[in-house]
């Protein structure tokens, strides 16, 4: 009150109050239109407000279609948008190593801290910007990735990969059209619940979302991406939501330390030092008793939530897409299949296909790739800040503190790329091509990111997708089931982007 006292009289008028909000609005105006003005990227192109404000682009994450929006941008303009001020939306193969590839000094924007814990005291894998960090924190788990460790998890998939047929049997004979990216987001879940923690969440015996994940996993992109864009609002927004446990990052992180209570009691050893078991669980807490201070109990937890919140959301969606894509290429779908029935007429495969015969397969091969081309589940640029001293980009010189990053979604739909076709699914890209072409195709494939930041779960999503795309094809005919109207299946693009409806009917092959 003694302060207020020291304004004048008239201060406080709702008249002067309006006067001054008025001023304030008028200055950042003045302020953002200067900026844009004297800009020394003021002849990039892209949509007039982006030029003043990232209201722009947070209005087309909100509106979920960032991924086609961007693919337009760069039709009308060329190699370079920009998308708000200082913001830089890239197409360009020869940007890829610069940008992203080993050794680089282009670092994480600040996008990212949106998705991780402001009061974590290290930063996860995903959402740490500090490359040196990185680096450690992801020494720390890369044995548990590896693909020796990845060939002992092999029985855990097939016993996933075998539920996921007796529940297409029940399908087909329903013959009720079905959600494929649902059911396919509850196979990678219960899967990805079988390696970290030995047991399935039971997603595919009840068909449903019983424990709430697949809502959880969606509400923590729903929220990191928008509120990226402004990443100061998120630290004090998080601690807010946090009061009311209402962030899905907390509901996750609680999920993960009841299933590390129930692991504890089980083994009836309290604290002490957990033996045995090829699950990602009793590996990390063995880690963990054996040096807690270099394998720290924030890891434990960062390293489930990561399995969890993030392992299935993008073998879900790829493995909608590569089926997806089968059932719209009947001539695709006829190749792959006399690929695998002569593998089985020779004894070349097994029942269910092991990840090292599926790899000996090139048909296989391209139409898994080519599935995870046309519809990669990443849908917004892989931001990174210019470093000290600039870099030049498409030919052009970007500042320090500028901000740039490639879409997938944009890169894959390169035609100079993949050729004029590059919007349909033919896998035979893949193999009728020089191996010239081929190099750089695969340079250009960011479905999984790109150098020191490619996706640590990479060979679990591609384990988890040929084991079970062969399973489906020899055994199932899956029709897509058009919409009213005809349109084509509605895409939400939330960083990852989800089939929403992509409805099928399934039934037994030749039946």
């Amino acid at each position: 009150m003694a302060l207020l006292s020291l304004l004048p009289s008239d201060a406080l008028r709702p008249q002067t109050l309006a006067l001054a909000i008025l001023a304030i609005i008028a200055l950042t105006l003045l302020r953002a239109t200067l900026f844009a003005l004297l800009s020394p990227q003021r002849s990039v192109p892209g949509p007039l407000l982006a030029r003043f404000s990232r209201l722009w682009y947070l209005a087309q994450i909100l509106r979920a279609d960032f991924h086609t929006t961007n693919i337009a941008l760069h039709a009308r303009h060329g190699r370079i948008v920009r998308v708000a001020p200082n913001w830089f939306s890239i197409d360009d193969p020869a940007a890829i190593r610069t940008i992203y590839g080993h050794g680089t000094r282009f670092v994480k924007a600040p996008w990212y801290v949106a998705s991780g814990d402001p009061d974590a005291h290290t930063d996860d894998i995903f959402s740490g910007r500090d490359p040196e960090l990185h680096r450690l924190n992801r020494r720390k788990v890369a044995s548990l990735y590896s693909m020796s460790m990845l060939l002992k998890m092999e029985e855990a998939v097939d016993a996933t990969v075998r539920v996921m047929h007796a529940r297409l049997r029940e399908m087909a004979r329903h013959a009720e059209p079905v959600n494929l990216q649902r059911w396919m987001q509850c196979y990678a879940l219960d899967t990805i619940g079988l390696i970290t923690l030995n047991k399935r969440f039971g997603m595919l015996d009840a068909g449903e979302d019983a424990l709430g994940l697949i809502a959880l996993t969606r509400s923590l992109f729903a929220y990191a991406a928008p509120v990226g864009v402004y990443p100061g609002v998120h630290a004090p927004l998080l601690r807010f939501l946090k009061r009311f446990r209402s962030h899905g990052r907390f509901v996750i992180t609680a999920f993960s330390e009841a299933q590390i209570r129930k692991r504890r009691e089980e083994i009836g050893k309290g604290k002490e030092r957990v033996q045995g078991g090829d699950d990602f669980l009793a590996k990390i807490l063995a880690l963990h008793d054996a040096d807690p201070t270099t394998f720290t109990w924030d890891d434990v937890i960062n390293t489930i939530n990561a399995n969890v919140a993030a392992g299935s959301d993008t073998t879900s969606i790829s493995l909608a897409a590569v089926l997806g894509g089968l059932a719209g290429n009947p001539d695709a779908l006829a190749k792959l299949r006399a690929e695998l029935d002569a593998a089985a007429r020779t004894g070349a495969i097994a029942d269910p296909i092991t990840f090292a015969q599926a790899q000996t397969l090139p048909y296989l091969q391209a139409v898994v790739q080519e599935g995870l081309r046309v519809h990669p589940a990443v849908g917004l640029p892989l931001w990174r800040v210019v470093p000290r001293g600039g870099a030049e980009l498409c030919g052009r010189f970007f500042k320090e503190g500028d901000v740039v990053g490639v879409n997938p979604w944009v890169a894959h739909a390169n035609k100079a790329v993949f050729g004029p076709d590059a919007h349909l699914f033919r896998p035979e890209r893949w193999l009728l091509c020089e191996k010239e072409q081929r190099q750089k195709m695969d340079r250009y494939s960011l479905e999984f990111g790109h150098g020191s930041r490619t996706c640590i779960g990479k060979n679990i999503s591609l384990m988890e997708m040929l084991k079970l795309v062969p399973q489906i094809v020899r055994r199932f005919d899956v029709e897509l089931v058009q919409r009213p109207g005809g349109e084509g299946v509605r895409l939400c693009n939330q960083w990852f982007v989800y089939q929403e409806d992509m409805m099928v009917r399934v039934s037994e092959r030749g039946k």
